[in-house]
């Protein structure tokens, strides 16, 4: 039997090269400091103190660079701490570290269960891991440990419906091929599955490509020989039982049942969230930021916003077309988006196009809502903070202002 850490030194995950750094940054949630900074410190942290980071099962490095250079480029201090099974990952973590000439990283081949042992940590990133642990909960507490006061964790975890297909492939695959050595499993499996129906659940899927992208992806997928998926009663589960609490996912409204149907009253918001999963059917990872029991904790579909309370906070729109943005908004017509396989619809007022102009990224709330009847404003920016927050693109922040 291929054991993890065999795997990942065979095909290292996800398939990268060092050299491809000099072109181009790889991006993506968990981990965007904006995003973080909103999701965990209501858009108020002071960056010009030093961010404390763990990377926990970091692989060949995306979230590691992404966030490294983004600190970097802003110029705000940082030391992260690199830990992962996988020399062989490890060394591509390395080699596009090295590449960009990216400092204050230490590097440790290990495990994630020994985190606590490396110090306390203002952010935790950890992406694509826990649900290929022996013991998920024991990840999850161990990382919790390791958490400073204050603190958060940006995670990444499977989810079961948006996966339809894997589980039976993987499971045969590792019956027919148990024995073999990664190579020559993937060989095998590869010539098997050129031969399996194109009614089969998993090639009708449309959400799941890494199986084409390369050959550590098709291993990932289909030949892990340790892989469970979550579905959100079992990840709030988990998140409880490790003394962790939602903060927020990151794309609140896909979780949001209203939008799909009505909440029967007094449905708490954890059963609404999960029925919204079901009724969507097509989530294949819950990407979501987590903090400590009794920080800041949030149990809805969609998170709070500190424009109530506090309009000092400096909105962001992600992709930065608030123009483009705004003249679509003011034909009051609905306006799509696509958030991965998703196509979702933003449906908003015309009246708030000009407010949306408004936002530069180095504008508070306060200015932006200046000379704007007090009441009218806070109606038709709860309108713009549902639509735009709850689909990952509007965050407070004051990273790189």
């Amino acid at each position: 039997m291929v054991t993890v850490t065999q795997h990942y030194e065979a095909f290292p995950y996800p398939a990268r090269d060092p050299d491809d750094e000099t072109r181009r940054l790889i991006t993506g949630s968990p981990s965007l400091p904006r995003e973080m900074d909103h999701y965990l410190w209501a858009g108020q942290r002071d960056w010009s103190q030093p961010l404390r980071v763990l990377v926990a099962g970091g692989g060949t490095g995306d979230g590691l660079i992404q966030l490294a250079q983004m600190m970097t480029d802003a110029e705000a201090p940082y030391d992260i701490t690199y830990v992962d099974l996988s020399g062989a990952s490890r060394a591509v973590a390395e080699g596009r570290a090295r590449v960009r000439g990216l400092s204050g990283i230490t590097f440790h081949t290990g495990s994630l269960l020994d985190a606590a042992g490396f110090g306390q940590f203002d952010y935790i990133d950890c992406c694509g891991v826990l649900h290929h642990l022996p013991d998920p909960g024991a990840g999850f507490a161990a990382l919790r440990a390791s958490c400073a006061p204050g603190g958060g964790m940006g995670v990444m975890v499977y989810a079961p419906l948006g996966r339809s297909g894997v589980y039976p492939l993987q499971s045969a695959f590792g019956d027919l091929f148990a024995d073999l050595p990664p190579a020559d499993r993937l060989t095998a499996a590869r010539a098997v599955y050129a031969r399996i129906p194109d009614g089969h659940p998993f090639k009708r899927n449309p959400h799941l490509a890494d199986h084409r992208d390369s050959d550590a992806g098709f291993y990932d997928l289909l030949l892990h020989g340790q892989d469970r998926a979550y579905a959100v009663p079992d990840l709030f589960a988990e998140l409880d039982r490790a003394g962790w609490a939602l903060a927020s996912f990151v794309t609140p409204a896909l979780y949001d049942l209203a939008r799909l149907a009505p909440v029967p009253a007094g449905m708490p918001p954890a059963t609404a969230m999960a029925l919204a999963e079901n009724l969507r059917g097509t989530m294949k990872v819950h990407v979501a930021y987590v903090v400590p029991q009794g920080q800041s904790a949030h149990t809805g579909p969609v998170a709070p916003v500190a424009t109530a309370r506090n309009r000092a906070v400096i909105p962001h729109l992600s992709g930065g077309a608030a123009t483009a943005l705004a003249r679509a908004v003011a034909t009051g017509k609905p306006v799509p988006i696509v958030l991965g396989q998703t196509r979702e619809v933003l449906t908003l007022p015309p009246d708030t196009a000009p407010l949306i102009a408004r936002i530069d990224g180095r504008r508070p709330v306060s200015a932006i809502a200046q000379g704007q009847d007090p009441i009218r404003f806070g109606t038709l920016w709860a309108r713009i903070e549902a639509e735009l927050g709850g689909f990952g693109l509007l965050h407070y922040s004051t990273f790189g202002v």
